[in-house]
């Protein structure tokens, strides 16, 4: 015996309130609603018509907001990342292409992220760099009396230019040496 269209909503809405997906309150007009639909499906499948019913249109997301200075948060799931990996996508059964054209993210962006990073040259711009450049003999990117740490707002001290000194060897290194070439 086939349930009736009543008890097929009834055991669809009784699934959402016990998964979570529905609270209580809704679940009365959630029944009527999921009753009608039923009603209305079974009567296009009576007549043999169908009715194409518009999809209803998911909001544009803001894929903006989903790009912070430390993670990445997936548009799908809402996970943040430091980097969206196309393993992760393949869970959503999409790939990097496909992400970009669901949320209209511009097929540019790594592109352009690259420009800028190549036109501000944000590692020149480290102390660590600065002080490189000065011991191998390079230009420096800024003379050294103006050359200012960042921390401490003192100047950098360039290191000298001119070779390491090989270190002195250990008496003990020595002896050892001297064993090693009589045997």
């Amino acid at each position: 015996m086939t349930p009736s269209l009543l008890e097929l909503a009834k055991d669809v809405t009784l699934a959402l309130v016990e998964s979570g997906n529905l609270s209580s309150d809704d679940m009365y007009d959630t029944l009527h609603k999921t009753h009608a639909t039923l009603v209305a499906l079974q009567a296009q499948e009576a007549s043999g018509t169908a009715t194409n019913r518009p999809v209803a249109q998911m909001a544009p997301v803001n894929w903006h907001k989903s790009i912070t200075k430390p993670t990445v948060a997936c548009l799908e799931c809402g996970a943040p990342f430091k980097q969206l990996s196309l393993r992760h996508l393949r869970l959503h059964d999409l790939d990097g292409r496909s992400y970009r054209i669901k949320y209209g993210i511009p097929g540019d962006t790594t592109a352009r992220r690259r420009e800028v990073v190549q036109e501000t040259r944000p590692w020149e711009k480290t102390l660590t760099f600065r002080s490189a450049q000065g011991r191998h003999g390079h230009a420096a990117a800024e003379p050294e009396s103006e050359a200012l740490c960042e921390a401490t707002e003192e100047p950098v001290v360039a290191a000298s230019t001119r070779p390491r000194r090989q270190r002195q060897t250990t008496p003990q290194k020595q002896t050892a040496r001297k064993k090693s070439r009589q045997t």
